[in-house]
């Protein structure tokens, strides 16, 4: 069986609460109409039938019953008072109607009305008039019984039920029409500061905005949708600060990898090589590869784990393999002038509760950051404490100047822009956060003298 079309509803909010306003209107409107006019026809009725038994019991003065026979006394009005006026003696027609002759419809529902010889009133449809009202009255007093009836045409009440109904029927168009547009109206206007707000949300939303909407000066249901709103703004610029965060991250680690991929080619490309030196340069390439890759998806994986919750990455790392791999990449290639870089790492197994690749990920940008500023010679030591491990990286550069310990790990900072070392000041921060997330913490020394001394706190394996 095929499905009828649902009638299309209105899009908006404003068009539905209208259209369910006016719905209910409506529904309330017809129910009044139908209750007044049916109040008002019952009225009309009563009405007719009390000037019919008003004219009924006129006429029975009329009347004498007193003798064996019903007899009907002629009076000065006898014309006025006979006029749709019918008198039974029994169920013998005393006196009818001129106008209405023996087998006339109104003459014979008279008829039945006074067989009855009670009191009561019907509705009889004929032709013309088509309803008339019909009443009987019995007269008693003598030996005889009569009964008198009364007609009365309805056309004119009939009218004015009509014509109070065409009348209502009006007056619930206007008020519907009415209820609409002062519906729409007030639903706009109530409506609008939820639209304010969206509009607001969508272009806060867009650029990060730490406007909020607050729930200060708003009706309850605004300020809870303020509050939903604010918190969903916070969540969208968390997003897009650790979507920043994370492209800041990426750029900072891939430099290093892609630097040396660039040296080794010009390297190679400076003079004609020889197959063992070509070969030497496609191993560079592909460590400095392979390292671009690990360092995407410990980024990435970072920036899941940080997404579901803060617990530390499982795994252990030996720290000696890792701390020697590190300086041998880095010592070697970050600057032009050769570091010394020493590894004091004591024998037996000193291990990181950490994954090898994410203990790689925090310990470079702390290594790296000692060889850009380091005159000589920097010192990777690792040693056990109570709880965990501690690795410090030691060089003999200048050191951090004291104004700028505040903000060393602020991500974007530099002591001096213009030293004339590359570095976007992301380092240490991803440092500091990789670590912590797994229970560490990376720390400057700033009671060191005679270089930087940076720390590493990590769980132990």
């Amino acid at each position: 069986m095929k499905r009828l079309p649902r009638p299309p509803a209105p899009r908006t909010l404003r068009g539905r609460l209208s259209l369910v306003a006016l719905t209910i209107a409506a529904l309330l409107m017809t129910v009044l109409t139908v209750a007044f006019n049916a109040v008002l026809d019952r009225q009309l009725r009563r009405q007719a039938d009390d000037v019919l038994r008003d004219r009924a019991a006129a006429v029975a003065t009329t009347v004498d019953t007193r003798g064996p026979r019903v007899r009907v006394v002629e009076t000065a009005d006898d014309r006025l008072l006979d006029t749709n006026v019918w008198i039974y003696d029994g169920t013998r027609l005393v006196e009818r109607p001129p106008r209405a002759p023996a087998g006339n419809a109104l003459t014979l529902a008279a008829g039945r009305l006074a067989a009855g010889g009670e009191r009561g009133c019907v509705t009889a449809r004929t032709e013309n008039p088509r309803f008339v009202r019909l009443c009987a009255r019995p007269v008693t007093g003598g030996r005889g019984a009569a009964t008198v009836v009364t007609a009365l045409d309805l056309a004119p009440y009939r009218n004015s039920a009509q014509t109070v109904l065409l009348g209502s029927l009006v007056l619930d168009a206007v008020m519907l029409a009415c209820t609409y547009v002062l519906t729409r109206l007030a639903v706009g206007r109530a409506l609008r500061p939820v639209r304010t707000m969206t509009d607001q949300a969508t272009q806060w939303s867009a650029v990060g905005s730490e406007d909020r909407f607050g729930a200060e000066h708003h009706p309850a249901e605004l300020a809870r949708l303020g509050a939903s709103l604010d918190a969903l703004l916070d969540r969208i610029r968390t997003v897009l600060r650790h979507e920043r965060q994370l492209t800041g991250e990426l750029s900072h680690e891939l430099r290093t990898p892609l630097t040396r991929i660039v040296v080794e080619l010009d390297w190679w490309r400076a003079r004609p090589r020889s197959a063992a030196e070509t070969r030497a340069t496609h191993e560079v390439i592909a460590d400095a590869a392979r390292s671009m890759h690990t360092i995407c998806d410990t980024l990435l994986n970072d920036a899941r784990e940080s997404a579901r919750t803060p617990s530390a990455a499982p795994g252990t790392a030996a720290v000696a393999p890792v701390l020697r791999r590190l300086t041998g990449h880095l010592g070697t290639r970050e600057r032009g002038e050769p570091v010394k870089t020493v590894v004091d790492v004591p024998e037996g197994d000193l291990e990181a509760g950490v994954a090898p690749a994410l203990l790689e990920r925090i310990v470079s940008p702390v290594l790296a950051n000692a060889i850009r500023y380091a005159r000589s010679t920097v010192t990777v030591r690792a040693r056990p404490r109570p709880g965990g491990l501690r690795i410090t990286v030691t060089d003999d550069g200048a050191g951090v100047p004291e104004s700028f310990l505040d903000p060393l790990f602020q991500p974007g900072r530099r002591a001096d822009p213009d030293d004339g070392h590359d570095g976007a000041g992301l380092g240490l921060p991803l440092a500091r956060r990789l670590a912590r997330a797994v229970g560490g913490d990376v720390s400057y020394d700033a009671g060191y003298r005679g270089g930087a001394r940076f720390r590493v706190d990590l769980p132990t394996g």
